[in-house]
């Protein structure tokens, strides 16, 4: 792997520590009001709930009242965050892997069997890896974890209409899409000599981003809200494990998870109005998804969908009927 030069690392620090550390949501939650968490009656699900910042969002809404149900890999991490949680309903959860998405396909039907229906949807699972692994169902790991698994799941909840017709799904997505053009193709790469991990990780939250953006004009007709939120930089296992150099660079002012988890609860709350046809949210408030010039292409929300449906096997999206 290409080592960075001194001179752009300074650069990017320099540009960007000031607003993605937790200095930029310490001097921008000045100016927020202060309203109370409120979600008893709601019915949520977050992905990769178990820990970091989806375990903070689950938190933070179970003990507003809502009934949570969390999804991860690891099923003892999920009791063990199911018992932390003092809240008025007992949290729930499953375990799924999301590199499989016969997993996802499962997790799906144990849904609908129970009867659930959703208020909120957190799309929060997530990976980074620097080395391509193939998974068995011979997909690349982070391509599928991060954005295939996540399009089948709301793809499957809306068609079933497990997600109410005025739910809120919410994908937290990343920074790390900034440097990349959206590339379809390229979403899945499984030759090893092509592959690059920040590059896959990219495109995988950038195509986070163009899907809520499909399924907003999709479903229209409905109150349903569809957002993509970036969570700033916060010190996750995640992140420690990727990007440790990272961490050691800038621990001091990494953001906890309750503040990287944020924008999620403040876009379940408040449901505001999105007013660009492509944002992402970023302390309670839409971005532009293009920072460089470099980054603009073409490609339209529904090729990219298209393209994930292809990948997955799933027929074309279509709008739900009322």
């Amino acid at each position: 792997m290409a080592k960075v030069p001194l001179s752009k690392l300074i650069k990017f620090y320099v540009r960007f520590t000031p607003s993605y550390s937790a200095i930029g949501y310490h001097l921008r939650s000045i100016f927020w009001r202060s309203r109370p968490n409120q979600f008893t009656g709601q019915t949520w699900l977050v992905t990769g709930g178990s820990e970091g910042i989806g375990a903070s969002a689950a938190r933070q809404a179970a003990l507003a009242g809502a009934k949570v149900i969390c999804v991860a890999r690891d099923a003892q991490k999920l009791e063990a965050f199911a018992k932390s949680v003092p809240s008025p309903i007992p949290v729930s959860y499953y375990s799924a892997d999301f590199s499989k998405t016969r997993e996802v396909h499962s997790l799906l039907e144990k849904i609908q069997s129970e009867g659930h229906r959703f208020d909120v949807l957190v799309n929060n699972v997530g990976i980074q890896k620097h080395q391509m692994v193939l998974t068995d169902e011979a997909l690349e790991t982070s391509f599928v974890t991060n954005i295939l698994s996540h399009h089948i799941l709301v793809k499957g909840l809306l068609e079933s209409r497990v997600l109410k017709d005025n739910a809120t799904v919410i994908e937290v997505s990343s920074g790390g899409m900034y440097n990349h053009k959206m590339v379809p193709d390229d979403l899945n790469i499984t030759e090893s000599e092509r592959y690059a991990g920040p590059r896959a990780y990219g495109l995988a939250k950038r195509a986070q981003v163009m899907t809520m953006s499909f399924w907003r004009e999709q479903q229209k007709h409905l109150q349903q809200k569809f957002y993509a939120m970036h969570p700033g930089w916060v010190n996750t296992a995640s992140v420690n494990r990727s990007m440790p150099r990272f961490v050691a660079i800038l621990k001091s002012v990494l953001r906890d998870h309750d503040k990287g988890a944020d924008t999620i609860v403040y876009l379940a709350r408040e449901r505001p109005e999105q007013h660009l046809k492509e944002a992402i949210w970023f302390d309670r408030k839409e971005r532009n998804t293009h920072i460089y010039a470099h980054t603009p292409s073409a490609v339209s929300s529904q090729e990219v969908v298209s393209k994930l449906n292809q990948l997955a096997g799933l027929k074309p999206s279509q709008a739900t009927v009322v």
